[in-house]
């Protein structure tokens, strides 16, 4: 019996023994991986830490003139650029209008004098404000041959108006090449192409380079009908010279150009266009959208005509038939070719050939 306890204690002894050890060994375990959770804990809440204190420190070393402080902290993506906020749309009306403006054109004015009025103007005649995300992106585009004068003015008047109504634009010079017969239509459809090809813009605006607005409420862009913008020229004596007049300047959305097939390009000498981009519109179901006679109003600068630019004998014929011809004349049937594009500090100047009659 005695034999017997004794070797029941042995084992018994034994178990306790190894009972003891998985516990120790189980405690063990257990420490190890607290400790090393305390060593990730402690490392994320630097990391973060490091993170916040970064700005403080970079502002603290800039007015010390030193960089010392941020050495070594910054990470490959923390160096990179942070990705820009996202503004508040730019106001109905714009805060910034003055109303009327006193326009005239005997002091000359030139590139540089403009470039430093304009220094937001970026390469190529864009600007978008800085505070708020305009609410369209215009491309103004205006047909153009040898009115370096008369766009100088333009320049000098409409780069501050249209930063002041707050809108994303881009203004595209579409110059015909050679000495060709004038085609003003077709290079207006050249600029709608071209303007798309650098940028999403949704409004256009179908500008002469001599028609300076006289009140900066009169907006540049576009309105739920096509928008007749030079209602009211000194030319005329400040009276629309009929109602279904459409020349000088007027704003077309991309739905709306599209609507009618752009303009015609077989328009060519002086006088027509106006007239069958109006029936286009009429014929589509749209009607003129016009500022009052008041805002409305703009001066021309006085010039001669042009060279090469003489009245359109085939205008009234033309224009009788636009119905026949709007669905095959038009941005569907536009061929052109790019003698060069310029991106200038004002303006983007598109030199095409558009051929001849």
């Amino acid at each position: 019996m005695v034999g017997d306890s004794s070797l029941n204690f042995n084992l018994l002894h034994r178990i306790c023994k190894l009972v003891v050890l998985l516990c120790f060994l189980h405690i063990s375990v257990t420490v190890v991986f607290y400790v090393r959770s305390l060593d990730s804990r402690f490392a994320f809440v630097q990391n973060q830490q490091s993170h916040r204190v970064l700005p403080n420190q970079d502002r603290l070393s800039a007015r010390n003139g030193s960089k010392e402080a941020v050495t070594g902290l910054q990470t490959a993506a923390e160096q990179k650029q942070e990705p820009a906020k996202n503004l508040e749309k730019c106001p109905e009306t714009s805060p910034l209008l003055v109303g009327p403006l006193r326009v005239e054109f005997s002091s000359p004015v030139s590139l540089e004098q403009i470039k430093k009025d304009n220094p937001e103007v970026q390469l190529g005649g864009r600007y978008k404000p800085k505070d708020c995300q305009a609410l369209q992106k215009v491309a103004v585009i205006i047909p153009f041959r040898k009115r370096d004068e008369h766009l100088k003015y333009w320049l000098f008047y409409l780069h501050p108006v249209l930063k002041r109504q707050q809108l994303d634009y881009g203004v595209y010079i579409i110059n015909q090449d050679g000495n060709e017969i004038f085609n003003r239509a077709k290079l207006l459809n050249v600029g709608y192409t071209e303007a798309l090809k650098e940028y999403d813009y949704d409004c256009f605006v179908f500008s002469d380079v001599d028609l300076i607005p006289m009140d900066d409420r009169n907006i540049y862009r576009c309105f739920s009908q096509p928008r007749h913008l030079s209602v009211s020229m000194d030319k005329f004596g400040f009276r629309l010279p009929y109602n279904q007049y459409f020349g000088g300047v007027s704003s077309m959305s991309k739905e709306q150009y599209l609507k009618i097939n752009g303009f015609p390009n077989n328009y060519w000498g002086w006088g027509g266009e106006d007239d069958d981009i109006y029936n286009r519109l009429a014929f589509r179901g749209m009607t003129i959208s016009r500022p009052s006679g008041e805002l409305g109003k703009c001066r021309m600068i006085r010039h001669d005509r042009d060279k090469q630019n003489d009245p359109n004998p085939q205008r009234f014929d033309r224009i009788a038939h636009t119905r026949d011809t709007m669905n095959k004349d038009g941005i569907n049937s536009l061929t052109y070719k790019v003698v060069s594009l310029e991106k200038l500090e004002l303006y983007t100047k598109v030199t095409v050939d558009v051929g001849k009659p």
